[in-house]
């Protein structure tokens, strides 16, 4: 009994970590956001250099889990949670490089206002990538498998502004080729927005294994 107390002090202890690790990225999402949006170099600075903290506690967390693995040897259920974890941490990480993306895009962007339309969806995008991240995170610990498919299908939402600013910043290049350099930068922090919302879903994929055990494609 006493073996099975500890194992499950360290798979709550993994889980604690990765709400934390969560928290930072869904801040890291907000932050690079609103850099972009106010063209805040220095905010974009903070964004980069927190990234050292997101990566530092993903290896922390990957080392416990493949540390349970090798040392407890777990089964059925209990080798499911420690191979969710470790899906989740990796997109959460994912998702922490693309605000790193973000951040370097605004400090490409700074000393010209914003002039294209289509930088007023992104603030929108990211709101609900940002919701998503959350509520993946909330339907990971409480294993709620309805909600992790209802966080997944808000993938659409982001999907479909994604597209609206792709075609309206196309447009604005042909309208005026001056608007190129803003637009290609725009296109790509829309894409990295698009990709943070794509790896919640896969955290909603891990949880929906977590519980039942079935791998299904959400995305």
């Amino acid at each position: 009994m006493g073996g099975r107390s500890a194992f499950e002090r360290q798979l709550k202890e993994i889980q604690q970590d990765i709400l934390r690790l969560g928290s930072l990225v869904e801040q890291a999402v907000y932050d690079s956001v609103q850099a972009l949006t106010k063209l805040d170099v220095a905010m974009a600075a903070q964004v980069i250099m927190g990234d050292e903290v997101v990566d530092e506690l993903c290896r922390e967390i990957e080392d416990k889990c493949v540390m349970i693995i090798a040392t407890q040897q777990p089964m059925a259920r209990d080798l499911r949670v420690a191979v969710a974890a470790i899906k989740i941490v990796l997109s959460l990480e994912r998702m922490g490089d693309h605000c790193v993306d973000i951040a370097r895009a605004t400090m490409c962007l700074s000393g010209h206002p914003l002039r294209v339309k289509p930088v007023q969806y992104i603030p929108e995008m990211a709101g609900i990538a940002q919701r998503m991240v959350k509520d993946s995170l909330d339907a990971y610990v409480s294993g709620d498998v309805e909600k992790a498919g209802d966080m997944c299908a808000m993938d659409d939402d982001v999907d479909f502004i994604f597209n609206r600013i792709f075609r309206e910043l196309i447009g604005c290049i042909k309208e005026d080729p001056a608007n190129a350099y803003q637009s290609a930068y725009l296109l790509y922090v829309s894409r990295y927005i698009e990709r943070i919302a794509d790896h919640a879903t896969n955290i909603g994929e891990a949880v929906i294994y977590l519980v039942t055990g079935e791998r299904r494609e959400l995305n």
